[in-house]
């Protein structure tokens, strides 16, 4: 993460220069002093907010207050806020102390300079992991973010909470039940938390948020020269036939012959997913499993692209081959339940 670290005084100045010598691979952290910036802190604190990770005010908390106010937008896109006394004595988690991570940033901060962390959010001081801190750890995509609130403000009050996951990770809760369906209401569940990368999903509880798992690998074949737009339609048109959220896409995987196809890479990127490139060796240990076609072997060398590339990547494969105007897609789907 890169840090801006904002001081106000000497003693602020001190403290933003020793953590500057204190940066690390994981915190890169800038120094900007009040007094040597024309116009001061105010007249550039847009560019860091947008250029910077983090921000460390070394000042009173309302300075930092009323600075931040009218770039506050909310939790999912917030800067992490921290904020240190001149003295050095307290480092507050002040802005974004889940998502942004300023919650771990002035846990740092305050073992780097000697100074008491303050966490106030009540997940924590409960010893409780919150839902979007478990999304966020596991790469899972938050649907709704009102509904993550309720359902982590409903563990901070006590109540049983169930949870249904296609995933083996287990959201740390002492009041959870695991769920091995989604068909019959448990009358014991307050809430419940699903991780899926179903896009719909038919459940009986009123209380309820959705975190999507990155576990749908696609393998795709193609002619040369289809355009990036026809790529993207063609998987999201057959994740919905397939009841699948295009949030949940994990790799895209093809052949070597393809690894400069344009229309690929531009999917890839709409997505925001790698692109797994598979030799023609790598290829043709798996494709006697799969349908066969001469005119793809005399073409480039193996049978057969897609279906091989979704297998190789992992998981159930929930399609073969799928042609859709000179586009050949197959779904693998990682998951413990179908």
């Amino acid at each position: 993460m890169k840090i801006a670290c904002i001081s106000f005084t000497q003693k602020g100045k001190e403290i933003g220069e020793k953590l500057v010598k204190s940066s690390s691979e994981y915190y890169i952290i800038h120094h900007f002093s009040n007094d040597e910036i024309d116009g001061g802190i105010k007249s550039i604190l847009l560019f860091l907010v947008m250029e910077y990770d983090g921000l460390v005010f070394i000042s009173a908390t309302g300075i930092a207050v009323r600075l931040m106010t009218p770039y506050i937008i909310n939790k999912t896109v917030d800067p992490a806020v921290v904020v240190v006394d001149d003295e050095g004595i307290f480092s507050i988690s002040l802005l974004s102390g889940h998502i942004g991570g300023a919650n771990k940033l002035a846990q740092w901060v305050g073992h780097t300079i000697g100074a008491i962390p303050v966490i106030t959010t009540a997940s924590d001081n409960r010893g409780i992991q919150s839902v979007d801190l478990f999304a966020i750890k596991n790469n899972y995509y938050m649907e709704n973010m009102e509904d993550v609130k309720d359902i982590t403000a409903m563990m901070v009050n006590g109540d049983t909470i169930g949870f249904y996951s296609e995933m083996d990770e287990i959201i740390k809760y002492d009041k959870l039940l695991l769920l091995d369906n989604l068909k019959n209401k448990n009358l014991n569940v307050q809430g419940v938390i699903i991780v899926s990368s179903q896009e719909q999903i038919d459940h009986p509880y009123e209380k309820h948020c959705k975190l999507i798992p990155k576990n749908i690998n696609i393998g795709i074949g193609c002619r040369k020269g289809i355009e990036g737009s026809r790529i993207i339609k063609a998987i999201n048109y057959l994740l919905k036939n397939l009841n699948l959220s295009p949030k949940g896409i994990k790799t895209i995987g093809t052949i070597k012959v393809k690894e400069h196809e344009i229309g690929i890479i531009e999917a890839c990127r709409y997505f925001n997913c790698p692109l797994k490139i598979f030799t023609i060796d790598e290829i043709k240990k798996v494709e006697q499993n799969f349908s066969k076609s001469q005119f793809v072997k005399d073409t480039i060398g193996v049978y057969s692209v897609s279906e091989p590339s979704a297998y190789l990547l992992g998981g159930k494969m929930l399609t073969g081959k799928v042609k859709i105007n000179g586009i050949t897609l197959s779904i693998a789907k990682e998951a413990k339940y179908g």
